[in-house]
């Protein structure tokens, strides 16, 4: 791509065209006062140009977001699937604790008596 700038902060001349470059403007009054027609016609056709040299840059940016996007909401369901892992776990070993603890207890009830 030949065109400087990003969409968000275009360059501020687009790029100088053959033709215009070879054609001389007479330096009258009115030619200093106001714009030719055909010279504003050529600028609008700058940045046409420079917006449609822009577009795979737009469709990138937006790709790598869509990107972003899908590998945040699968780090957040890694995470997700961590938790509930650690939780089956903690229940696992809390009922375990709690099976020894009435174990203890029925064999301190046997020893009293």
């Amino acid at each position: 791509m030949s065109t400087h700038g990003t969409i968000g902060r275009p360059a501020p001349y687009g790029p100088r065209r053959h033709h215009q470059a070879l054609v001389s403007e007479p330096h009258t009054e009115t030619a200093t006062s106001r714009r030719p027609v055909g010279r504003r016609q050529s600028r609008q056709e700058q940045n046409r140009t420079r917006k449609l040299q822009l577009i795979p840059e737009a469709l990138a940016r937006s790709h790598m977001e869509e990107r972003a996007a899908e590998a945040m909401s699968q780090r957040m369901a890694g995470r997700l699937a961590e938790a509930q892992r650690q939780a089956r776990r903690s229940d696992r070993l809390q009922r375990r604790a709690e099976r020894a603890s009435r174990r203890a207890r029925r064999a301190l009830a046997r020893a009293v008596m």
